[in-house]
């Protein structure tokens, strides 16, 4: 069974940067995809970014972009999510998502980010 592991949250000020990992134990296939979503107190879990691997196409939610950038690392099986300029409502708990070509997905459990002065 494959497993994904979200790490790197942390308690930071607004403005600050940081990095999440997302660490993936099983194939990734050059068709699938890597989300990061988020899911803050009380709302819906909601998408923030997306790379297809093999092309290495980028996808953002309007309320990231310019301010989160991913990255894969195809030689290590991991998805970064380097986060700058953070904002109180980038608090949530960020969560690793693959999707295989022919539609399985995956979950890791989450890395909590807290943006607060």
């Amino acid at each position: 069974q494959e497993q994904l592991v979200e790490s790197g949250g942390d308690l930071v000020q607004p403005g600050d940067s940081l990095t999440l990992t997302c660490t993936i134990s099983g194939t990734v296939y050059s068709s699938d995809r890597v989300f990061w979503y988020r899911q803050a107190t009380g709302k819906e879990r909601e998408f923030v970014a997306s790379v297809k691997w093999r092309d290495n196409v980028k996808v953002y939610s309007d309320s990231v972009k310019g301010r989160f950038t991913i990255y894969r690392d195809a030689a290590k099986n991991t998805v970064e999510l380097e986060m700058n300029s953070l904002k109180p409502e980038d608090t949530a708990v960020y969560f690793c998502n693959h999707q295989t070509y022919w539609g399985q997905g995956y979950w890791g459990q989450g890395t909590r980010v807290a943006v607060s002065s």
